[in-house]
């Protein structure tokens, strides 16, 4: 197979990267910085392509000779950061994500493995895990982020049905693991861990997942996935407090043992956004967080696990590699100081 990722150098598409070409597919990566790809992928055999989501006729030609395209390419790391996102997020998960679609399919590709969130899935009427069918949750409402892949999802079920081409979707949890470089939310929250810059945190969970789990997940729905399908890959139901105790025995270093009341959550999280946007920094503590957390939105990956054979490894081997990589990142620059 020769396939085609975006987000090539991000935690999920440099994952993905290495599991096809471990499996011997031939792999074009698209990056917006050469820089970057060389420090994640120098060691591969992959083909870099440079481009960018608000521009993808300047990479089009790439697309020649490609059979299956994965998409894990998003504006979601940036939404964390103080201002008004929506323009961004519509303009690059949704009217990009349609356009490399479209383009792909001009192009002769058959099929797009495309990246959504398991955020999309609310919990069973009973409050059981939701599945591919559940309705939203509606903290999908507030959510722009959320709400941009759900569009995306939408706009691509309509594009499949009436092109021909196949699109699979896949649902991650919140995505953790080795090589989160840019760092994403999920390498933030570890390093501010690490760091001991959390000294209480809000009630409530989310499912974790690992960024390889994902990526060989993805590999199987675009050899097993049924076209207009979605897949979740959500991993495991923990709490913030159980994903503290989890970090703590594989770093060393303390949890925090302070849970604070979900109003008093919020009160927070709005002065830390507010104090960003004033001083023009970024608060991996937002309003939308606190409020998904507090959902407790459980979801269940069955369907992956019995049509695509997805498997998902215990989460403190994913925490143990995660720190590991992330200390040894930090080390180099400790010796040049």
């Amino acid at each position: 197979m020769r396939a085609f990722v975006t987000g090539g150098s991000g935690l999920l598409g440099s994952s993905l990267v290495r599991v096809l070409l471990s499996q011997g597919h031939a792999v074009r990566a698209l990056v917006r910085s050469r820089d970057k790809a060389t420090q994640l992928l120098g060691d591969t055999r992959a083909e870099v392509v440079v481009g960018d989501l608000q521009d993808v006729p300047a990479f089009a030609p790439a697309l020649e000779g490609c059979e299956v395209l994965f998409h894990t390419a998003a504006y979601f790391r940036e939404y964390y950061r103080p201002g008004d996102h929506w323009p961004q997020l519509e303009r690059i998960n949704v009217r990009g994500t349609l356009s490399l679609a479209e383009t792909a399919h001009a192009r002769g590709v058959g099929r797009l493995v495309d990246t959504s969130t398991s955020g999309l899935i609310g919990l069973q009427p009973g409050g059981d895990p939701g599945d591919e069918s559940t309705p939203p949750a509606p903290v999908v409402r507030s959510n722009l982020y959320f709400k941009s892949k759900l569009l995306a999802e939408q706009r691509l079920r309509a594009f499949c049905a009436g092109s021909g081409l196949e699109v699979v979707s896949v649902l991650p949890g919140w995505i953790f693991g080795p090589g989160d470089a840019a760092p994403t939310a999920a390498g933030q929250f570890v390093l501010d861990f690490l760091a001991r810059k959390i000294p209480a945190f809000p009630p409530g969970g989310v499912n974790v997942v690992d960024a390889r789990d994902v990526a060989m997940g993805m590999v199987r729905a675009a050899a097993r996935g049924r076209s207009g399908e979605r897949y979740i890959l959500g991993g495991d139901y923990l709490t913030l407090a159980d994903i503290f105790l989890e970090l703590e025995r594989v770093s060393g270093v303390p949890a925090p043992r302070v849970q604070v009341p979900y109003t008093v959550a919020l009160g927070i999280a709005a002065v830390a956004q507010a104090w960003a946007r004033l001083t023009r920094t970024e608060t991996v503590m937002s309003v939308e967080g606190v409020r998904t957390l507090q959902a407790g939105l459980r979801v269940s990956s069955l369907k992956a696990q019995h049509e695509l054979g997805a498997t998902f490894r215990p989460f403190d081997e994913t925490l143990r590699d995660t720190v590991a990589w992330l200390q040894a990142q930090r080390q180099p620059a400790a010796a040049a100081a």
